[in-house]
C-alpha cells in the first residue's frame, strides 16, 4: 500500500481498517500527472461532459455490467443484500446497484430522541469546528464556509461563523440514498454549479478546499419550529463527485413512497430519504451554529486518533480521521441538554 494506505475507524466495534480505494489508480493519475503536466486536459476530465461519459461507461454499458457481474464486486464490497427493498436479480447493471433502496425503517434504526441530529447517509464522517480556537480548526484547508455556501443574497457563511461542521464522505458500494439530519424548516435551497472532482481521499489533499468547488445543492433548515430538532440553523450541502451527473431531489415521508422534490417552505422530516446521488462517491457536509451543537464524544475521539494511516491527516497537517457509521444513527446532540433514556449514564446517547 505505502503512502497511498488509507484507514478509517469501524464504529460499532472500534477497529481499524484498511479502506479499499475504488479506481485509485486512475484518480491518483489525473490528481498528480495530468493534473500537473496537462492542466487543460485534467479541466476536461472534471467536466460534466467528460463526468456524464465516465459514469455511462463504468455503471450503464455492456462492458460495465461484464465486469461489475465477474469481478464479484458485490461480493468484495461486503454489502448485505438482504437489506434491499428489491431481490438483487435486478441489479443488471452496475447502476441499479448503486442506486437500491434499503429497508431502512428495519435495519437502520433511529434515536427516539426527537433531538438528536442523525447521519445522513451510510459514510465515514469526520467532524470539527470552524472556530480558530479549536484544536480540529480546518478552514480554508478542507473547505472554506464562504465558498461552500455561495454567493446569496443571504449571508449563510456568516450565520455559521465559529460554529461546527462534520463531512461525510460516501464510499462507491455504499447505500447512495442521502436522509435528513434534522426535523425543520427549509429556509433556503439552490445549487451552485461547478466541476466534478472526485471525493476520494488522494483527490482531495492534492486539491486544495475540493468541497468548495465541485457542483453541490445547499438546504438550509430552521430546527427551531415547532416540530423541530431545536439546534438551529443547519445547512446541508450534497456535493456532485466524478462520474456522478446529478442529485435527484426525492424527498419521500412514508418509506420511498411520493418521492417529490425539496422546496423551500418545506418542513422536513428526520431521518426519511431526501436525495439520491447518481452512481460513484459523493460528499455531505452538515454545518451548524455557533454553541448549538455536541458531537458524539466516540466520533470527536476517532477523529484524533494517534497512529492511523489516514491520508487527510497526511494532506492537513493533523492527525484527521474518519469514523464509519451508518444513515440515521446519532451523531450530536444539542449542546448543554441531557437526551432522553440518558439519565443513568448506563446507555450512552450516541450508541
Amino acid at each position: 500500500m505505502g503512502n497511498r494506505r488509507h484507514q478509517y475507524v469501524e464504529r460499532h466495534t472500534g477497529r481499524v481498517i484498511d479502506e479499499k480505494l475504488y479506481g485509485d489508480t486512475i484518480v491518483n493519475l489525473i490528481y498528480s500527472h495530468v493534473r500537473e503536466s496537462a492542466p487543460q486536459l485534467f479541466r476536461a476530465l472534471t467536466s460534466a461532459r467528460i463526468s456524464s461519459l465516465l459514469g455511462f461507461i463504468n455503471f450503464d454499458s455492456l462492458l460495465s455490467s461484464r465486469v461489475f457481474g465477474a469481478s464479484g464486486f458485490l461480493r468484495e464490497s461486503g454489502v448485505d443484500l438482504s437489506e434491499c427493498v428489491e431481490d438483487c436479480a435486478v441489479f443488471s447493471t452496475a447502476r441499479a446497484f448503486f442506486e437500491r433502496k434499503i429497508r431502512y425503517w428495519e435495519c437502520r434504526p433511529m434515536p427516539g430522541d426527537p433531538r438528536i441530529v442523525v447521519s445522513p447517509a451510510d459514510s465515514r464522517v469526520i467532524v470539527g469546528s470552524l472556530a480558530e480556537s479549536s484544536p480540529l480548526f480546518l478552514k480554508g484547508k478542507f473547505f472554506d464556509a464562504d465558498e461552500l455556501l455561495g454567493p446569496r443574497k443571504e449571508d449563510w457563511a456568516r450565520v455559521f461563523q465559529g460554529g461546527a461542521f462534520a463531512v461525510f464522505r460516501l464510499t462507491p458500494e455504499k447505500y447512495h440514498y442521502n436522509h435528513t439530519p434534522v426535523a425543520g424548516c427549509v429556509v433556503d435551497f439552490y445549487e451552485i454549479d461547478g466541476p466534478y472532482h472526485s471525493c476520494n481521499p488522494g483527490a482531495v489533499v492534492a486539491l486544495a478546499t475540493p468541497y468548495s468547488k465541485n457542483k453541490r445543492v445547499v438546504t438550509l433548515m430552521d430546527t427551531d419550529v415547532a416540530g423541530g430538532s431545536q439546534v438551529g440553523l443547519v445547512a446541508m450541502v450534497e456535493i456532485v463527485a466524478l462520474m456522478i451527473g446529478d442529485i435527484v431531489q426525492c424527498y419521500s415521508e412514508e418509506r420511498y413512497e411520493a418521492p417529490r422534490p425539496v422546496r423551500k417552505g418545506d418542513f422536513l422530516r428526520k431521518g426519511v430519504p431526501k436525495s439520491l446521488y447518481r452512481p460513484g462517491s459523493s460528499t455531505d457536509v452538515l454545518l451548524f451554529q455557533e454553541e448549538r451543537v455536541e458531537f458524539a464524544p466516540d466520533l470527536l475521539r476517532n477523529t484524533g486518533l494517534p497512529g492511523v494511516q489516514s491520508r487527510f491527516s497526511r494532506g492537513f497537517g493533523k492527525t484527521l480521521v474518519e469514523t464509519e457509521l451508518k444513515v440515521r444513527s446519532p451523531i450530536a446532540r444539542p449542546a448543554g441538554t441531557n437526551p432522553e433514556g440518558d439519565e443513568s449514564g448506563t446507555c450512552p446517547w450516541w450508541r
